[in-house]
């Protein structure tokens, strides 16, 4: 027979990846609706983390943050760069090496975006209560940074 500890405790894993998952699936559905129009999640992430990050980025420390390929990231790079998004330009030390940095178009199309989103999420926010959200957060913190381990 098992142990019951060890029941338990898969019990509870299982039961947290199907409410992160379920979360995860919700948020990208409320979070694709309120972008602005052909602006998809994975355009903001990466315009988001050049805004925040107010530095070039390489394509390939952009993939490994992000945990994609990089063509998928260069991919999406194409998009936003079409858009006007993001500036890329060549190392001028290692012409293989690229950099990429938000343009002044990336960063309003990021605060339009950040915009329409903050009030659907400070919606939610509310309905659950400031003080549960700020109590989860370090868990769901750590736990994300657990999961990055892995890699």
């Amino acid at each position: 027979m098992s142990d019951p500890v060890e029941h338990h405790i898969e019990s509870l894993a299982a039961a947290l990846f199907a409410e992160v998952f379920m979360a995860d699936q919700l948020a990208r559905g409320v979070v694709s609706k309120a972008l602005p129009k052909g602006m998809e999640i994975s355009h903001f992430s990466v315009l988001n983390h050049l805004a925040r990050a107010q530095e070039e980025r390489t394509p390939a420390q952009l993939a490994l943050t992000f945990h994609v390929t990089r063509g998928a990231m260069t991919n999406t790079l194409s998009k936003l760069e079409w858009a006007g998004h993001v500036h890329i330009r060549p190392d001028w030390d290692d012409a293989r090496r690229k950099f990429v940095s938000i343009s002044p178009a990336g960063r309003a199309a990021r605060d339009a975006a950040l915009a329409a989103l903050t009030p659907v999420i400070a919606e939610v926010v509310k309905a659950v209560g400031a003080d549960k959200v700020r109590a989860v957060l370090p868990v769901l913190r750590e736990f994300r940074n657990r999961l990055g381990l892995s890699d």
